[in-house]
């Protein structure tokens, strides 16, 4: 999604009559409620591929406040919002403006956001959100990689209670905690 511009907004917050139109095009059934395939539909990742549906179902997730499968246009506002400003931290971190973040740019993007991880997990994550197999992230797959991480880094910090970055839990524990983030 782009951001526009109002004369007297500031950058990248679009006037609500603004985001109703963009609210009743991507709601095709007229239902008053965006699904994840509609969205999905509206959304651009900027490489021309459909954008990742596990990453939509996610932001879906987060928005719908009456898990109703779907977002209403207040909650659509937050929506938008959420993705503008993945994509600005996601341009921020695409020097070469190549529409992928490679593994030396998702590094300094989750360094910057506070991660001291190795190589090897760095290796680990490009497989992961990889989806073309072209060892870089595009930017649906980066929201993805960065809302996973967080979510199992908030749940690590509730086990980790002295704060010294090391937990011991049971396996059920593990998978809980794993389960409920994936």
């Amino acid at each position: 999604m782009a951001y526009y511009n109002h004369q007297n907004r500031p950058h990248g917050v679009p006037d609500q009559g603004f985001l109703l139109s963009v609210f009743q095009r991507v709601d095709t059934d007229r239902s008053g409620i965006i699904s994840d395939t509609e969205l999905q539909q509206a959304l651009s990742n900027g490489t021309w591929t459909p954008f990742n549906p596990v990453t939509v179902r996610a932001i879906i997730s987060m928005f719908d406040r009456e898990c109703k499968g779907g977002v209403t246009f207040t909650e659509f506002t937050g929506v938008w919002k959420y993705i503008t400003d993945w994509q600005n931290i996601f341009r921020t971190y695409d020097r070469d403006n190549s529409g992928f973040i490679d593994k030396n740019e998702l590094k300094q993007a989750l360094s910057n956001f506070g991660y001291r991880l190795t190589d090897q997990f760095y290796d680990i994550l490009i497989r992961k959100f990889d989806r073309q197999k072209r060892s870089q992230v595009a930017f649906d797959d980066f929201i993805q990689c960065c809302t996973v991480l967080q979510r199992l880094t908030d749940v690590f910090r509730r086990f980790d209670t002295d704060q010294d970055g090391w937990i011991q839990i049971s396996y059920e524990q593990y998978l809980s905690m794993v389960f409920n983030v994936v």
